[in-house]
């Protein structure tokens, strides 16, 4: 079948788990989930796994139209938008700074349960969840990146803050990807050292 793939990653989460007590990082992380599965599911889409400090979830699994890509998208900006005042606060609060970069990908995949006898989970499966992945490795802290399909799937419709980025070559793939960025609205930095991101 034919679906979108969104990944959402939690930057600066290293740093996070280093600094604050395993109670705190539980709630924020909490928080966290909250916001994306908020976006994601007010733009239909299925959250399918989290782990850790990430989570990837599926768009119109069962309908190839224009409408699922463009969830996605909307999705996608919404979660940053959504996650800004957030990290602010996490800022003044706990003096972390942390951001969300998301990845998302279009094409074929499977939709099955797997997982060993008793933990069976339903999941997707194929190499657009794979580049979906990648892409949200790659995006920075604010930033949305998405692949060329995702573009030709809106027919240009996409807005004028979106930029294409030299294609890359994923990890592990044999042909480089056409990739395009929504840019982060500003770098986040922590006063008086790096940002180290997870």
């Amino acid at each position: 079948m034919r679906g979108t793939v969104l990944f959402a990653d939690l930057r600066g989460y290293t740093t996070l788990a280093e600094r604050l007590s395993p109670p705190v990082v539980v709630g924020l992380l909490d928080e966290f989930f909250s916001i994306l599965a908020e976006a994601i599911e007010g733009r239909s889409g299925t959250v399918f796994h989290s782990a850790g400090d990430s989570l990837m979830a599926g768009f119109g699994l069962s309908d190839p139209e224009l409408g699922p890509v463009r969830d996605a998208v909307d999705a996608s900006r919404r979660i940053v938008a959504a996650f800004a005042p957030v990290s602010e606060r996490w800022r003044e609060r706990h003096a972390v700074a942390t951001g969300v970069g998301v990845g998302v990908h279009v094409g074929e995949l499977a939709v099955a349960d797997l997982g060993p006898t008793g933990f069976r989970r339903r999941t997707l499966i194929g190499d657009t969840v794979n580049v979906a992945a990648r892409l949200c490795q790659r995006a920075r802290a604010g930033e949305v990146l998405m692949s060329a399909s995702v573009s030709d799937a809106l027919e240009g419709s996409l807005v004028g803050d979106m930029i294409a980025l030299p294609d890359y070559t994923l990890r592990g793939r044999d042909a480089p990807i056409r990739i395009f960025c929504v840019p982060a609205r500003e770098r986040i930095v922590l006063d008086h050292a790096p940002l180290a991101l997870s």
